[in-house]
């Protein structure tokens, strides 16, 4: 059943939000627009902030949505459920569904760490919030995210499997976020509220 559960979570997680949403509004597809990453901010950055938004809750609750049915399908397996998160933000960063090309998976990480634990989620989430108005840098407040998460979950004393399963999800960001600390460290980082060219056709 533990295979099984991790299988559903990678369907579950290769689910793009972003692409049947602006497919939907606009008649476009995301991964042709922008920065041509499947999430929720080039989301936003091509549509607005409604169905910026909209992605951002739809792709978190994936990765709750993914733990929840390991949850049920193990009965409570605290390993079995953690790596079922990293199955979901697996899926979200390589769709099978769309050519293994998705997002880099940040959104699905903030519903697995709400699944972690809702004061993991809700330190990391603030300390984010905090870095992105300050700076504009969406990138940084992720990875400012993604790096607080573990040490919280370790400071928290919960089960082993959520602390190294957070520490490899941490790498997932970082290595799905390079060419945005290339960029950040070149000062040539595309800010929040920067407005994307749509390309049509």
């Amino acid at each position: 059943m533990v295979l099984l559960a991790w299988v559903i979570s990678y369907f579950i997680g290769s689910i793009s939000f972003s692409y049947l949403i602006t497919k939907k509004i606009a008649g476009i597809d995301i991964r042709s627009q922008g920065s041509g990453n499947m999430g929720a901010t080039n989301t936003l950055r091509v549509l607005g902030k409604g169905p910026g938004i909209a992605v951002l809750v739809l792709d978190a609750t994936k990765g709750l949505l993914a733990m929840g049915t390991t949850h049920l399908l193990t009965g409570g397996d605290p390993l079995a459920y953690a790596v079922s998160g990293l199955f979901a933000i697996a899926g979200h960063n390589w769709p099978i569904f769309f050519g293994f090309r998705g997002g880099k998976g940040i959104a699905t990480t903030l519903g697995v760490a709400l699944g972690f634990s809702p004061l993991a989620f809700l330190i990391g989430g603030i300390a984010a919030v905090i870095t992105i108005m300050i700076t504009r840098y969406v990138s940084l407040g992720s990875l400012i995210l993604v790096t607080i998460l573990p040490i919280v979950i370790f400071v928290l004393d919960k089960p082993i499997a959520f602390w190294w399963t957070s520490l490899v999800l941490t790498v997932f960001a970082y290595i799905r976020h390079h060419n945005n600390i290339r960029n950040l460290l070149a000062g040539t980082e595309r800010k929040l509220g920067d407005k994307t060219n749509r390309k049509l056709g």
